[in-house]
This record gives structure tokens, C-alpha cells and sequence, in this order.
């Protein structure tokens, strides 16, 4: 009998921090199983690709960064199919499927996969399978997992339309009947509830995905969830291939996270509810599972002793970071403010063909604490290994489609700089990083735990004890003191140490040779798997660094010690977010908290700028700044007020969201009409605010908290249109995307 061919289809992911690639990986990796062949490509690499000619089905896996950029490895793609001299029937033989990433605390919510599919339609091509938009905010799995349990099905029916259509052709040129082009379009499948493709949509999948967390949430303690970074985290190996855990249902019933029974007065029995990470409740704990298929292992790693650890240490990139050393440090907030916030600068001096403009940021490299690297070593129980050299290859016979040792690894590092500077163990396991934890965790109720939190029917109880509240690698490990993961486990699926961004808060006229940029100190509180709280990785690690130099407002005056502390930034153009290039027009900021941070170096610029040139024309300038209380967290008051009396500042409207009451000359004021946060200013003004902007071409710019503030000012400005222009919600809406089309509407937000 001749042997069976498979049928091959295309994968192409645009990837940022590693989510859709993946996703895309996981695919390729379980099409084997469908008995299909997929071809595993990264959108910029054309040379492994061809469109022009590709008759396969290609389903592309995109995520957006920035301000709905399209993710640094598929810039290229996108440009390339936005060029306007492609034809409308360019890509009229192309069927394909996409899966969108991205997170609706942003504005411009999958931007990139909307902007493949709206010009992928345009050149012709045709849908096999309804578009998904995923959403970070509430969990990609709500939208990622059915859209990829339904992609098979689409997959095989698209190919056997193509197939059919081949046929008929062929017949067709046998029998000599003129039949003209086939239709090679392939019919939609029908997955409307997975399009979700704006907020109102966005709610709906919050519904539901809290109705499948209630159980959870209902027989837990309310531990409190703390938002994390989670762009730079990969995501969960797809559950649509998975399989049944091998746990019976009896084997299951035995675990300790059974409730405990206590007699009431009555005589009643009644269930004490002890649910936490490391314990579950029925019906999850008496359930069968369908947990992801165990991600194949890839890498080869092992350690070898060296006579030079200087050799093998790691080096940084030379050629786009810069040491500088710390040359101030100012505590910006008082001591009982519920936040402390840091202004540092930086001695630039030593590297003078480094510029920034107001508005652009910088990207700080810390590394990791090292007492939670030490914990890592001893986890390991490699502490008497730290500086052997670490070497990595490829294992031979891995089945992980597109495997590669990762880039970032050294040939010449030891484990110590490797767990101190590449891995972020920081980072919150995955759920594919937790199905591998299954394998290497010898007590059988912590392996069955293991199995819930990666498994379909456990995803609520992940989200609430693993994802929203932030928990790290360790932190997971601490809790299952039976598993013992290989170090290559680490760095196959543990995420690169990014590096953190901040935005520029000067300006080089006013500081020539100097960088300033402003932080809180961020704060993760005590949760289930968490015993003690924590602070931020980058933060905690530089406000452990400044300790020593550290002013306040009140003594500030720069440093006079000899031995100032090192750290190495690398500069991020932002050639958008930047005060107007024509000095008359008009501009309005919002930046509460640290939010205000990069119009300090808006305003430095003006400052100088007017008194270099007396006799131009500049526009009105207008800052809404808010804060807890006016004593407490009113940054860079004094400078601000000094813009103020320079008139580089044409309106300060602040307001204090804490304050009981205000000073004495607004007690007159009735509290319902104190403005508390910035978009209630914003609306004191909206005829101000309206004008500069539709009648006079201004500029707004917001900069601060993604998932609440910004939503919160942008909705709210869109009722301020609507107010003033006497329109509906649509046209105050297309309003608003026309300034953002215009780049007159700009935000620098973070999540």
C-alpha cells in the first residue's frame, strides 16, 4: 500500500515577547496528531515563504505592541502587503486564518491583526475560519483555546474545498468545458463569539470568563490580585490538544484540598472552605481533566567546570547600552504617602553622541534579586555549580517544530550571570511551563494540583491564584516542594529578562549631559503562594541602589559621595509621542501621578525654547495633573507652579482624589463639584478643551495607568465631544479616531 501523505498548511506568527510565537509553535507541533504537516515560519522571514504562490491554507498568529504596532518580526510584512501598488486580486488564491493578540486596557485593541486582515481582504484573499481577537486583559485562553479546538475541523474542510475546486477544474479542462476561473474562496466558519473586536464585545467575554471563575472565587479568601506585565511572558500551550489526565476519578477524590466538615449548633454539617494554590475544591478535585499535551523538551544543557570565572561571566551589549552613574536621587513623595515615588538622574556626560528628545524613554537592564537567584540555585540544588559554565545545544531527536537554542544565551556565561541576567524567574509560569512541572513533581496530590492549575476545567482557579496575582516561577516551586524541574525545563520555557522602560522626564536644553526619569516603588501584597509581599523587580532593585544617596524635596542638592552606583540604559526613540513640531499649536497633557512625568520635559523644552527665541509665536499649553493628596504626592509642585508663573504653562488644573477637604479659599466649593480625578477636571473645562482641539488642530496627550485612568479620560472625552458638537457616540467616536489618524491624539500608557 503506498504510504499516506499528509496534508501540509502554512504557520506564520508576528511575535514581541514571545506569546504568538508560541501559540504558533504549539500548533505546529500538534498538527502531526490532526495528520496534517505544518510549515513554521516567522512573518519576516519571507525567504522560508512565499504568498505569491502559497496554495496551502496559512493561518497567521499576530500580537500588537506599542501603540497598536505590529510586533518588531512581522514590521516588515506589514509593510510590505501595505504598499499601494499591489493589485486587488495580489493574494485572490491566498485562504487563510488569524488569530489577534492583544489586551483592551489599550487603545488600539489587536491593531496589528486587524490591520493584516483588513489589507489581506483588500488584495483578495479569502477566510477558511472566523478571525479570534484575544484578550490579555481578561485571560487569552477564553478566546485562544476554542478558537484553536476549531481550527482543525476549518482547516481539513478548507483543504478539501481547495481539493474539490482542483478537481472540478481538472475535469473541467478534460472534458474542453469552458468553466473560466474556479472560486477558490472558501466559506466563513461560522465562530461569531469568538470575534470580539470591541469593548462592548470585550464585556460579554468578562461575563463569562467570571462566570467560569465563580466557583473558585466564591471558595477562596478574597487574596488581593495585583496586575503584572504580562507582554513579556509566553503563553500556555493551546488546550485544544489535550488530553485526559491519567488520574481516576477515585485517585483524584483522594487530594487534601477536600473540604473540611465541622458540625454546627444545629446538629447541620457545614463545609469549611479551605481553597488556595496548593489545595482545590469539588467539583474541580473530583473531576476528570483535559490538560495540555506535554510540550516537547528541546534543549541539551549541561554544566562544565572552568579554571577562569571571569571568562565566562557574560558580557552586556556594548553598542547600545550605556553605564551611567547615578547622580542624584530625590524622594518625590512624603514618607506616609501610600506610594513612594523617586526622582533619579543620571550622568550622561561619558556619553555625549547620546540625545533624547521630550517624550522619548529609555530602557533600565536590571538583573535579578540575588537572594531569589540563590533560592533558584539551592531549588535546583545546583548552589555548588553557580559558576561552571553553562553549555546549551539542540537535543537530536526533540519533535518541537522550529526548535533553536535561544538567542539571547552566551556561548561563554556561567549559571550564576545566567539566572542573574538572561531568564526572568521573575516571570508568571505559563500554563504549558506548569503541564512540564507534572513530570518532575513526585508527590501524587501535588501532581494532581499541578494537573488542575494547567488544565481546562482548572482555569479559573489558575487566573485567581497563578495569573492576577503575579505569582512567580519560585514562588510556584516553593509551593510544590516535590518538584524538582531540570535546569533546561528553566530555559526552555522561562521568558528573557526584559529590560524596563521609562519615559524621560527632562529635557537636554535645560539638562545638557543629563537623563532624569521618575518611579514608584511598586509593591506585590501577600497572596495564596505568596506569603510575604514583595516589591517590583527593577524598582525594588533601584530603590535598593539609591538607598544611600537618597534626598528629599526639602534637601536636595546633589550627591557629594564618592562612590556613586552604575546603571546600564539603552535609549527608545518615540518619534510620536513629542510636543508639536510647529511651536503655535496649541497642546493639552494629562499625566496624573508619574504620569506627568514626560511633560516635565515637555515644558523644560518650551521654557527654553522661549527664551531662545522672545519673538515666536508658541500655543497655550494646559496640564491636568492628579494625585492621592496635595501634601503628600503632588509631584514636581514647585517646578510646575514656576512654569506656571514663566507662562510656559498656560493652565494648571490639579486635583487631589484623597483630600477630605480643600484649602480654605475653595471651602466654598461644594464637595459634589470638587474635581477628584482627571477627567472630572476635564469635563470642568470641556469647552476649552473641545476647541483647542477641533477648532484651533491641538494636541492631547495622556500618559499614566492603561486599565483605568486612560479609558476612563478617553471616555470622557468622547462624551466631551459629544456634548459640544451635538453628535451621537458613533460620530464622537469616529471624531476621536480621526485625531488619532492625524497623530493630534497620543498616549503613552502602561498596563
Amino acid at each position: 500500500m503506498p504510504c499516506e501523505v499528509k496534508l501540509r498548511f502554512v504557520v506564520l506568527y508576528g511575535s514581541q515577547k514571545g506569546q504568538a510565537e508560541s501559540l504558533a509553535e504549539g500548533i505546529a507541533e500538534v498538527a502531526e496528531e490532526h495528520g496534517l504537516v505544518a510549515e513554521l515560519s516567522c512573518l519576516n522571514h519571507n525567504e522560508k515563504y512565499n504568498l505569491e504562490k502559497e496554495t496551502a491554507p496559512v493561518v497567521f498568529i499576530v500580537s500588537t505592541t506599542g501603540d497598536g504596532e505590529p510586533p518588531d518580526n512581522a514590521l516588515q510584512f506589514v509593510k510590505r502587503i501595505k504598499k499601494k501598488t499591489l493589485t486587488t486580486d495580489h493574494y485572490k488564491h491566498l485562504c487563510y486564518a488569524l488569530l489577534a493578540l492583544g489586551d483592551t486596557n489599550y487603545a488600539n485593541f489587536c491593531n496589528c491583526g486587524k490591520t493584516i486582515e483588513r489589507r489581506l481582504q483588500e488584495l483578495g484573499a479569502k477566510q477558511f475560519y472566523a478571525t479570534g481577537y484575544a484578550d490579555d486583559g481578561v485571560g487569552l485562553e477564553v478566546v485562544v483555546d476554542p478558537w484553536i479546538e476549531g481550527l482543525w475541523k476549518a482547516i481539513k474542510g478548507a483543504l478539501s474545498k481547495m481539493a474539490s475546486d482542483k478537481a472540478d477544474l481538472l475535469k473541467g479542462e478534460a472534458g474542453k468545458s469552458p468553466k473560466g476561473t474556479p472560486n477558490l474562496s472558501i466559506p466563513h466558519v461560522q465562530l461569531n463569539l469568538l470575534r470580539i473586536t470591541d469593548h462592548q464585545n470585550c464585556d460579554s467575554i468578562k461575563a463569562s470568563a467570571e462566570t467560569v471563575s465563580k466557583c473558585a472565587t466564591a471558595a477562596s479568601s478574597s487574596a488581593p490580585a495585583t496586575q503584572t506585565a504580562v507582554s513579556d511572558l509566553r503563553p500556555a500551550f493551546p488546550a485544544g490538544s489535550s488530553v485526559l489526565a491519567s488520574q481516576s476519578r477515585g485517585t483524584a477524590s483522594v487530594s487534601t484540598s477536600a473540604p473540611k466538615t465541622q458540625t454546627g449548633n444545629a446538629g447541620v454539617p457545614q463545609v469549611s472552605l479551605a481553597a488556595s494554590l496548593t489545595c482545590s475544591l469539588p467539583p474541580l478535585s473530583e473531576s476528570p481533566l483535559n490538560v495540555p499535551a506535554l510540550p516537547p523538551a528541546y534543549l541539551d544543557v549541561s554544566l562544565q567546570e572552568v579554571d577562569s570565572v571571569e571568562q565566562i561571566v557574560g558580557l552586556l551589549n556594548k553598542e547600545t547600552l550605556h553605564a551611567a552613574p547615578i547622580s542624584r536621587a530625590v524622594q518625590l513623595t512624603r514618607g506616609d504617602s501610600v506610594k513612594v515615588a523617586v526622582l533619579l538622574e543620571l550622568d550622561m556626560s561619558a556619553h555625549p553622541m547620546v540625545t533624547y528628545h521630550p517624550g522619548d524613554s529609555f530602557d533600565v537592564f536590571c538583573p535579578n534579586k540575588a537572594t531569589e537567584v540563590e533560592d533558584m540555585l539551592h531549588r535546583l540544588g545546583l548552589q555548588d555549580q553557580r559558576n561552571h559554565q553553562v553549555h546549551i545545544s539542540l537535543l537530536k531527536d526533540t519533535k518541537k517544530k522550529g526548535a533553536q537554542v535561544p538567542s539571547y544565551m552566551s556561548k561563554n556565561i556561567s549559571l550564576l550571570y545566567l539566572l542573574t541576567r538572561c531568564l526572568e524567574i521573575r516571570s508568571v509560569p505559563k500554563k504549558a511551563f506548569v503541564r512540564a512541572l507534572v513530570e518532575h513533581t513526585g508527590d501524587c496530590v501535588q501532581k494532581r494540583r499541578l494537573q488542575e492549575l494547567c488544565s481546562r476545567q482548572g482555569s479559573a482557579d489558575y487566573n485567581l491564584y497563578v495569573r492576577d496575582s503575579g505569582l512567580s516561577v519560585l514562588e510556584l516551586l516553593a509551593a510544590f516542594p516535590s518538584c524538582s524541574p531540570p535546569l533546561s525545563l528553566l530555559i526552555e520555557h522561562l521568558p528573557k529578562l526584559q529590560p524596563r522602560p521609562y519615559s524621560a522626564a527632562s529635557s537636554c536644553l535645560r539638562h545638557p549631559g543629563k537623563l532624569h526619569f521618575v518611579f514608584n516603588v511598586v509593591e506585590f501584597p501577600a497572596c495564596s503562594g505568596r506569603p510575604a509581599g514583595r516589591l517590583g523587580l527593577c524598582t525594588g532593585w533601584l530603590f535598593d541602589l539609591i538607598n544611600p544617596v537618597l534626598v528629599f524635596p526639602e534637601n536636595d542638592e546633589s550627591s557629594s559621595s564618592p562612590a556613586l552606583p552604575k546603571i546600564h540604559v539603552s535609549l527608545r526613540p518615540n518619534c510620536s509621542f513629542r510636543p508639536p513640531a510647529d511651536p503655535s499649536a496649541p497642546f493639552i497633557m494629562v499625566g496624573p501621578g508619574t504620569g506627568v512625568a514626560p511633560f516635565i520635559g515637555f515644558l523644560q523644552q518650551r521654557e527654553q525654547e522661549r527664551k531662545e527665541k522672545p519673538e515666536a509665536i508658541f500655543g497655550e499649553t494646559w496640564l491636568f495633573f492628579g494625585c492621592r493628596h496635595r501634601d503628600g504626592d503632588y509631584l514636581f509642585r514647585e517646578e510646575l507652579e514656576g512654569f506656571v508663573s514663566s507662562g510656559t504653562l498656560s493652565q494648571l488644573k490639579v486635583c487631589f482624589s484623597r483630600d477630605e477637604q480643600e484649602e480654605e479659599e475653595e471651602a466654598t466649593t461644594s464637595a459634589a463639584a470638587r474635581p477628584r480625578y482627571v477627567q472630572h477636571n476635564l469635563l470642568l473645562n470641556s469647552r476649552h478643551v473641545t476647541d483647542i482641539l477641533l477648532k484651533h488642530n491641538g494636541y492631547f496627550y495622556v500618559c499614566g495607568d492603561a486599565k483605568n485612568m486612560a479609558k476612563d479620560v478617553n471616555n470622557t472625552l468622547m462624551e466631551m465631544i459629544q456634548t459640544e458638537l451635538q453628535v451621537d457616540q458613533l460620530d464622537a467616536m469616529k471624531t476621536l479616531a480621526g485625531l488619532r489618524e492625524e497623530k493630534r491624539y497620543l498616549q503613552d500608557i502602561w498596563g
